[in-house]
């Protein structure tokens, strides 16, 4: 069972994401957070193996919570997934740490197979 952390400063988002997910029997939502702080507070507290993070939020912004997130929690894996489809918005997410970035416009089995490539990348051996 892969447990993902949804970071959106967007409620329906999050509401949204959430079913999404309730629909595959290998994810499971452990925590949602409505900013890039209160991400990296419920990250520690959960210990996601994903977290789906946003970029354009108030206050931290989501490349500084995925910076955070990444070096606070080794073995979590962030998956971006944002508005923002910009080269320059995509090169800061990789270099923070985030393992893959996906815009909103994308279809639901692309943000699905980014979770799971992530969590199954996470290690050399693949799946732990």
């Amino acid at each position: 069972m892969v447990r993902i952390l949804i970071v959106d400063d967007v409620q329906i988002m999050r509401i949204g994401l959430a079913s999404l997910f309730s629909l595959e029997p290998d994810l499971d939502v452990c925590g949602a957070a409505a900013s890039g702080e209160q991400g990296v507070k419920v990250a520690r507290q959960t210990r996601p193996d994903v977290v789906l993070m946003d970029i354009r939020m108030p206050g931290l912004d989501g490349v500084e919570a995925t910076r955070r997130i990444v070096r606070e929690l080794p073995r979590t894996q962030v998956v971006v997934l944002t508005g923002e489809p910009s080269q320059a918005s995509r090169q800061a997410a990789l270099e923070a740490g985030a393992a893959a970035y996906v815009v909103k416009d994308a279809v639901p089995a692309t943000v699905l197979e980014a979770v799971r490539r992530a969590w199954d990348d996470r290690s050399p051996e693949g799946g732990g």
